[in-house]
């Protein structure tokens, strides 16, 4: 994973398969504060511009690619009520030209992680670092937390991601903490 600067922003570029590919988080971020960078995204993600774009280049690049269903995308884009997420898009047209990745390292199932890392023994856990450790306990108690307060699974994932964000950007940030010793 390489790192190019642009404007005093610091933008990862993930190499995959001989096929560079650019962080929009990381852009959005560097214009705009931390809370607002999804926005950013999902805002720039459902105009209609944008999803001719990725359609068109998709259609050059992509013989995989499902234009039946990038047309149900195409004529719902710029309508007021229009969202749309970066992870449907991927899955329902086949699209090759953006990865998701959540959260910070790529999230994933414990299955599909299995099958990634079949070499591997135990689970994911067992290969996390002390701050994805401390980051995942502290999800699991505010999940509970708003679960007993009725929040709706949708709302709750949208919060949890929000805030493992940031105590990620907190735990790996050691520069600005003084340690005990």
């Amino acid at each position: 994973m390489a790192k190019i600067n642009v404007q005093n922003t610091e933008i990862t570029v993930l190499s995959i398969n001989d096929k560079d590919y650019i962080s929009l988080t990381d852009m959005a971020n560097g214009k705009q504060s931390e809370s607002r960078a999804a926005d950013i995204i999902k805002n720039w993600i459902r105009t209609r511009y944008t999803i001719e774009f990725l359609g068109t280049w998709e259609m050059i690049h992509n013989p995989r690619f499902k234009v039946v269903e990038f047309d149900h995308f195409r004529m719902q884009a710029g309508l007021p009520n229009f969202v749309m997420s970066v992870t449907e898009w991927v899955e329902k047209t086949n699209a090759i030209g953006i990865i998701v990745k959540k959260g910070r390292y790529g999230g994933m199932t414990a299955r599909e992680w299995r099958e990634a890392n079949p070499e591997l023994k135990g689970n994911i856990r067992d290969y996390a670092t002390i701050n994805e450790l401390i980051c995942l306990s502290n999800m699991e108690n505010i999940n509970a937390v708003l679960i007993n307060e009725g929040i709706s699974q949708r709302e709750r994932l949208i919060k949890l991601n929000q805030i493992a964000i940031q105590q990620m950007r907190v735990l790996e940030d050691n520069s600005s903490r003084n340690l005990l010793k």
